[in-house]
């Protein structure tokens, strides 16, 4: 879980996200990647849980898990006071 946010570009795409739901092709062309290495990213935070997908058509929609991300930012700041 925390490896899946300690990456640069997928803290990127995270705050790209808290704006609201995106696509793939939202994030890739945002940030001018290849699509693959977008979906890759979004498959890492994906499994971790961290974001979360609707389905609208062929399309797939990325968000935030916030709950599961102030979750995450409690358990760091729990482990750092100790």
């Amino acid at each position: 879980m925390l490896r899946a946010v300690n990456h640069k570009l997928r803290q990127y795409i995270l705050t790209f996200l808290l704006d609201g739901p995106k696509t793939v092709t939202d994030i890739y062309l945002h940030f001018r990647l290849e699509q693959s290495v977008a979906s890759q990213h979004l498959s890492i935070l994906r499994l971790a849980k961290i974001v979360t997908t609707t389905r609208d058509g062929k399309f797939i929609h990325y968000a935030v898990d916030t709950d599961r991300l102030s979750k995450i930012n409690t358990q760091v700041k729990v482990t750092n006071a100790l």
